[in-house]
């Protein structure tokens, strides 16, 4: 239900043997990754050393119809993004990909995360007579890399990596070179996958299955991998020696889909255990159990199996709105609640319910469909959560930056649970998240559940708007 979180974008970029409409693939691969962000989308096409785009405010389908996609030319090279907001306004000079002119020739970024040290970034740029056009970290990354290439994009993109201090997933595009840049820590997610002859990159997997790809590995995190007429090669960022793995956990929770493979864990099965944990320790008598479309159904079904309490519908979703999450402005989530989901009345009147949520953040949206469902007849509700109890911001992707917008922060989990309106609620600790997700092959960063963070953020101030 996460009434108050959602994460930044996502990204993808295909290298092309020869020359192609390859915005089609990336607009397909793009469509796989909505879920990450529905505020606006861009796709960047370099041909005959030239780059063309095409950026919108709203959805893939609704920003592509009517002629946009096919006014983009065929290429070798295009990169696409989804955004949602985290530094900078939600309007379409924030669009991205960021596409300029600089000492490589053109260049295309699209950035996936979110930097803690970008007031000091473009200060250093402005103090070189840098013109910032967005409000954005993207393009102040866009206008390091350039600053530092000299006509080496790679040497470029290592260098102003130095500098970076957050999380990102990038991917890079020049007239002859597809990048792809992971974060020394790994926070955010990146995978590479061929088609063909081809050479695919996206921030989760089910985005290469969606092209018809198949999976070659994770970007490492702290890797560099340059895709050219030459093959791929890796790089690796020399920061990465001194930095320990931490992938934001919140990707396997919620964020990504549950078909795709983060780092070697299926965001499927990590869900389903997550369930089973929750029905191990904190079982309860009900009738039935159900979960908060679509991130908690998994772990629904996975507490209804060691639970033996049957797994029951309980909400329908309307799938034309969008998460309540990815709103960007508190009024806009509540307002979407009501008409975003609606009680099965004949699946819960009279019976004893264990509602499963991935997380609770502001509690909002949570208070109103404990609220929903027992005005629909629900005899109780008992609240089971697949994660902590949030009590720290994030800085590293999530919009979630200050301690009053978290229940968790301000109040016990009695008072939270008073506060919904449920009979119960019980949450995961935090070994027992990290042990659902036992099998992808990395570290994770907790810091929203116990202040402890990949990077320092000694004087960092978090805003939004800051820019604007």
């Amino acid at each position: 239900m996460l009434d108050s979180m959602h994460e930044e974008c996502g990204v993808f970029g295909v290298y092309s043997a020869e020359t192609r409409d390859v915005a089609n693939t990336v607009y397909y691969g793009l469509y796989a990754l909505q879920h990450r962000g529905q505020e606006s989308c861009g796709i960047a096409v370099a041909y005959a050393n030239k780059v063309e785009y095409y950026k919108g405010m709203g959805l893939i389908p609704d920003v592509f119809s009517g002629g946009a996609l096919a006014s983009l030319p065929e290429g070798d090279i295009a990169v696409g993004h989804v955004r949602y907001s985290t530094t900078g306004a939600s309007l379409l000079v924030n669009a991205q990909p960021i596409v300029f002119t600089g000492k490589c020739g053109k260049m295309a970024l699209a950035h996936n995360g979110n930097l803690t040290n970008t007031d000091e970034l473009r200060a250093d740029l402005i103090a070189d007579n840098a013109v910032f056009q967005t409000t954005i970290d993207s393009e102040a990354m866009a206008m390091l890399i350039n600053k530092y290439s000299d006509g080496d994009i790679v040497r470029g993109v290592l260098r102003a990596c130095e500098c970076f201090k957050g999380s990102y997933a990038l991917v890079v595009m020049t007239a002859d070179k597809l990048i792809a840049v992971r974060d020394p820590y790994g926070i955010r997610p990146l995978c590479v996958g061929e088609l063909m002859d081809d050479v695919v990159v996206a921030s989760e997997s089910c985005a290469l299955d969606a092209v018809g790809a198949n999976f070659l590995r994770d970007v490492e995190p702290g890797e560099v991998l340059v895709v050219d007429s030459s093959g791929m090669h890796s790089y690796h960022m020399e920061c990465k020696k001194k930095c320990k793995s931490a992938a934001c956990i919140f990707e396997w929770v919620y964020f990504s889909r549950p078909d795709s493979i983060l780092d070697g864990g299926s965001v499927y099965q990590t869900r389903m255990l997550a369930g089973k944990i929750l029905a191990e320790n904190y079982p309860v008598d009900a009738d039935i159990v159900s979960g908060v479309p679509d991130s908690a159904l998994v772990a629904a079904r996975g507490y209804s199996q060691a639970s033996g309490i049957p797994y029951v519908e309980a909400l329908e979703k309307n799938r034309y709105v969008g998460r309540t999450f990815i709103q960007p402005d508190q009024k806009m989530r509540e307002n979407s609640v009501n008409v975003k989901m609606n009680p099965l009345r004949a699946n819960i009147q009279g019976k004893r319910l264990v509602l499963i949520d991935d997380s609770i953040v502001r509690g909002t949206t949570s208070k109103r469909i404990v609220r929903m469902l027992k005005n629909a007849g629900a005899k109780e509700v008992h609240v089971r959560i697949c994660s902590p109890v949030i009590k720290h911001p994030c800085h590293l992707g999530i919009d979630m930056q200050s301690y009053s917008q978290l229940i968790g922060a301000n109040k016990t989990e009695k008072e939270i649970c008073e506060y919904l309106g449920a009979d119960s609620l019980k949450y995961l600790t935090v070994e027992q998240l990290v042990e659902s997700c036992k099998d992808a092959k990395i570290g994770f960063c907790l810091g929203c559940f116990n202040g402890e963070y990949p990077y320092s953020l000694e004087g960092y101030k978090p805003s939004k708007f800051k820019f604007e």
